[in-house]
C-alpha cells in the first residue's frame, strides 16, 4: 500500500468521470495471463486488494488503482545459445555460411519456439489519482512503466492529457544552492545522499551515499560546476525520499510512527488498506505541494 515511489504528473483539468465510472470503464481491460506464445500481458486488477473487487477504489479525494503485469522471462543468453547451435548446424550439415537475414530468421524462429516454455513473472503497478486537485502519482521509478500504466489509462478514459510538472525554478539549480549556501525551507532537511552531474557533454557523474552533505568536500563539487540532479531529503520527520529533477520522489520511506496511525484496524485488512490509502494519499499531496512551493510553483 505504502508507495515506494511516486513519480508524478499533472491534470490540467478534472476527469469528467467519477470512480464509480472509471472503475466499470477499467474491468473493460481485465488482466488476462500471457499467451503461450505471448511475451506480455497486463491488465486492470482489483485496486485495493486481491480480495476486493472494484477496479478503482475510492478513498476520499484519492482514487487508488492498480495493474498486472505479466512478462516471460525469455533470457537473451538463452536465445543467443539456441541460435548459435543451428547455425553451427547448417554451417556443418551444408557447407556454408550463415547470412545475416538467414540468421534474423532464425533469432525469430527459435524465439517463437521457446516462448511457451518461459517461465512467466508477474508484478503489481499501483497509481493514486487526486482528480480535486489534479495530481497523478505512479509508484515506480520508471518512466517506461509509468507510461505503460498511464496508456492503459488513457485508453480506458478515451483521454488523457497529463504531463510532467515544471516549476518556474529549475530544481537543479535550487537543489545545489542548498548544498551550497543552506538555507532549506523549513520542514526540509538534508539526508545523506546526492548524485552530482557535470552539465557539460559527456561530464561525469559523482554519486554519494550515506555522507554529511553541509561537508567542504560537497561544496568543492558545486563550485567546481557540478549540479544536485538527484538529493535526498526528510521532510517534518514523517516522510524521507530522494527527489529527482524532474519533481519525481524515489525511495519513499514513510515514518513508522505515520504508518502506525490506523494501526487499531490491523483485524480488518480492507479497512485498515483503506484508511493507509487515504492517510497516503493526503502525505503525498501535502508533500508534493510544498516540494513544488520549495521550486518556485507549478507553471501553467
Amino acid at each position: 500500500m505504502w508507495f515506494r515511489n511516486a513519480r508524478p504528473y499533472k491534470l490540467p483539468g478534472r476527469l469528467g468521470i467519477d470512480a464509480s465510472e472509471l472503475s466499470q470503464r477499467l474491468s473493460r481491460r481485465p488482466f488476462q495471463p500471457c499467451r503461450p506464445s505471448q511475451p506480455v500481458s497486463s491488465g486492470w486488477v482489483a485496486a485495493l486488494s486481491d480480495d476486493a473487487t472494484d477496479f478503482v477504489h475510492k478513498s476520499g479525494d484519492y482514487w487508488l488503482i492498480r495493474l498486472q503485469r505479466e512478462e516471460r522471462l525469455l533470457p537473451a543468453s538463452v536465445i543467443r545459445s539456441e541460435v548459435n547451435s543451428r547455425i553451427q548446424e547448417i554451417q556443418t550439415g551444408q557447407g556454408r555460411r550463415v547470412q545475416r537475414k538467414e540468421r534474423l530468421d532464425i533469432v525469430d524462429e527459435v524465439t517463437q519456439d521457446l516462448m511457451p516454455r518461459a517461465f512467466t513473472k508477474s508484478q503489481h503497478l499501483e497509481a493514486l489519482i487526486n482528480d480535486r486537485e489534479g495530481w497523478v502519482w505512479v509508484n515506480t521509478a520508471s518512466a517506461a512503466r509509468a507510461e505503460e500504466l498511464l496508456s492503459l489509462l488513457r485508453e480506458g478514459l478515451g483521454n488523457l492529457p497529463v504531463v510532467i510538472p515544471d516549476t518556474q525554478k529549475s530544481p537543479v539549480i535550487v537543489m545545489s544552492q542548498w548544498l551550497l549556501n543552506g538555507g532549506l525551507p523549513e520542514g526540509l532537511s538534508l539526508g545523506g545522499d546526492v548524485d552530482l552531474e557535470d552539465p557539460q557533454e559527456e561530464g561525469g557523474v559523482v554519486r554519494v551515499r550515506g555522507m554529511y552533505l553541509e561537508s567542504d568536500e560537497i561544496r568543492r563539487h558545486i563550485e567546481s560546476g557540478k549540479q544536485a540532479v538527484r538529493l535526498a531529503l526528510s521532510w517534518q520527520d514523517q516522510v524521507d525520499f530522494v527527489v529527482d529533477r524532474d519533481l519525481s520522489l524515489r525511495r519513499i520511506r514513510f515514518s513508522d510512527e505515520l504508518k502506525g496511525v490506523n494501526e487499531e484496524l490491523h483485524e480488518d485488512v480492507l479497512a485498515r488498506r483503506d484508511a493507509d490509502c487515504l492517510l497516503m494519499g493526503e502525505t503525498l499531496s501535502t508533500l508534493q505541494t510544498a516540494i513544488a512551493k520549495t521550486f518556485g510553483g507549478i507553471s501553467e
